[in-house]
């Protein structure tokens, strides 16, 4: 898949982050463009906007969402969505603004057309939200294009997921996510572990989408095995809008990316080795059996002649009883650390 070219560019496996800028630019073009630059000094892979046309997504009695409404001051989705949506020539100046800055440019389509428009622009990859894991021609629409798709799962029940994931004939470009659709999602609620569960029902890579207010889950998700994370980013939290109180702003951002960072160096691949770091300490803090008196050569070992000390630069502390009537080599002082060439 695209994040795997993308990311894998060391040994190190590597989680690929999406900024989620998606509405928070609020109309704004300008705003647009200084968001990708400042998610794109964070660190990110991807910045990711939405795709609509309005009058296809909702209907014109649809309501807002509470936190919608108390963020906002529309009361209908339709109104509150012409405010936000862009156009061809807004999309295509913020895909060429994402190239410069070195970030994928991903837009999540709500309808057909919008598909068309991201098809036109030459989009990468495709990436759908929670609310449309269960438009079957939506995703058949996306999956014709043939380019990888990451679905959320927000809202959705483990039935309802197989179900869509059966429906997908080809899984080689899928990656679902795990989502929690609610704005912010509480620790209580996150439920992390259901990473796992969808790593062992679906054999597809697994990410996460994040909509809770800090940065501890998505670091804990990637702990967990997500190969994509994805958070709503903002410039400044008060602005308003839908969104930006649910998500990161940059400096936040940026801890969370680095964060990650250190995570994925740290997961290692399961394989006990040792630093040259720890291999100096363990000489240090380990013990080794030491001669309590001054030997001649031909003594025999007795067990009071015998202390286990630091260092643990000779024979180790579980051979004490074996060197019970094990004669010396050489001359040995009190306090000489034990070595097996030190016997016969």
């Amino acid at each position: 898949m695209i994040f795997d070219a993308e990311c894998n560019k060391s040994n190190v496996k590597s989680t690929f982050i999406i900024a989620e800028i998606g509405v928070n630019h609020n109309g704004s073009i300008e705003l647009a463009r200084k968001m990708i630059k400042s998610a794109s000094k964070c660190g990110v892979d991807a910045v990711k906007f939405q795709t609509f046309v309005s009058e296809d997504l909702v209907s014109e009695n649809a309501k807002t969402a509470e936190y919608q409404e108390k963020n906002t001051n529309e009361n209908s989705q339709l109104e509150m969505l012409k405010k936000l949506e862009l156009s061809y020539d807004d999309f295509y100046e913020l895909k060429s603004y994402a190239e410069e800055c070195g970030v994928v440019f991903l837009s999540s389509p709500f309808d057909f057309k919008s598909v068309d428009l991201l098809e036109k622009l030459g989009v990468s990859l495709y990436k759908l939200g929670s609310g449309e894991l269960n438009n079957f021609e939506l995703i058949d629409y996306v999956l014709n294009t043939d380019k990888p798709l990451i679905l959320s799962t927000g809202m959705a029940t483990l039935e309802e997921i197989k179900e869509t994931y059966d429906f997908i004939e080809n899984k080689e470009k899928l990656c679902i996510l795990h989502c929690i659709t609610g704005y912010p999602t509480s620790f209580e609620e996150a439920n992390l572990n259901f990473i796992k569960t969808l790593q062992n029902e679906l054999d597809v890579p697994i990410g996460f989408s994040d909509h809770s207010q800090g940065i501890e889950l998505p670091i804990a998700a990637v702990a967990l095995g997500a190969c994509v994370v994805e958070k709503h980013f903002t410039l400044d939290k008060t602005l308003e809008g839908p969104d930006h109180k649910a998500s990161l702003n940059p400096e936040e951002f940026k801890a969370m990316v680095s964060a990650i960072r250190h995570v994925e160096v740290a997961m290692g691949d399961g394989v006990r080795k040792f630093s040259e770091n720890e291999n100096e300490i363990k000489k240090v803090a380990r013990k080794s059996i030491i001669l309590n008196d001054n030997l001649k050569k031909g003594d025999v070992l007795e067990k009071e002649m015998l202390s286990i000390k630091r260092p643990g630069t000779g024979i180790a502390p579980k051979y004490v009883d074996d060197l019970i009537g094990k004669t010396v080599n050489k001359d040995l002082k009190s306090g000489h650390v034990l070595q097996w060439e030190d016997l016969e």
